[in-house]
């Protein structure tokens, strides 16, 4: 069974293995709140900022057609790469700067909705908050199902490593990712910054 992946424009197209997956989590990290505002797309993140992630392996990820409109930005020079469909700035998940860790975050929003119900395929418990001291309003802690799903994680990446070097579609067979990362610069994250404060002023 897959998934379909698809960007909004519909030039990106793929799928994605459920079987996969290490875990489900939201995150409410700062820049996960500043990847959605700077691809200025509604529906990213949830009212607290959350955007909704499934960690999982790369291989589990394989795009169909819209290589040529993939692109990713980061936050430093030294910060997690962070990939989108440039057509119509879908996200589709963020990786290590290199393929070790064997690891993507994948960003549902990029799942066809018309596929099936993500809640049924991932299961509606087991989902675990990340950074939630980040969020833009209250957010219940997960501890039993953060440390569950943190050693899910461990345990896969481990397997990963003993394994060698299994594909990722974001890294080519050298190890370099497929597009050269735009690194934000200082004014331009001083303006993501600047629009995180003025929402939570409207908020």
């Amino acid at each position: 069974m897959t998934l379909p992946l698809r960007c909004a424009c519909g030039q990106v197209e793929g799928s994605v293995t459920p079987s996969a997956a290490y875990t489900r989590a939201t995150c409410y990290c700062r820049d996960c709140q500043a990847f959605a505002r700077f691809l200025a797309r509604d529906g990213i993140t949830d009212a607290h900022g959350g955007t909704d992630i499934v960690p999982m392996a790369p291989s589990g990820v394989r795009i169909a057609r819209g290589h040529e409109r993939i692109e990713c930005m980061s936050m430093s020079d030294r910060g997690p790469l962070r990939w989108f469909a440039a057509c119509c700035r879908t996200p589709l998940g963020n990786t290590a700067r290199t393929p070790h860790p064997f690891f993507l975050g994948l960003i549902t929003t990029c799942l066809d909705a018309s596929g099936p119900d993500l809640e049924a395929v991932y299961g509606r418990r087991g989902r675990i908050a990340l950074f939630r001291k980040q969020a833009r309003g209250p957010v219940a802690a997960t501890p039993v199902r953060y440390a569950a799903g943190a050693s899910s994680i461990v345990a896969h990446l481990l397997a990963a490593r003993l394994r060698g070097r299994p594909r990722s579609p974001f890294f080519d067979a050298d190890g370099r990712p497929i597009r050269t990362p735009h690194v934000l610069s200082r004014d331009e994250r001083a303006r993501l910054n600047a629009s995180e404060d003025h929402g939570s002023a409207q908020a």
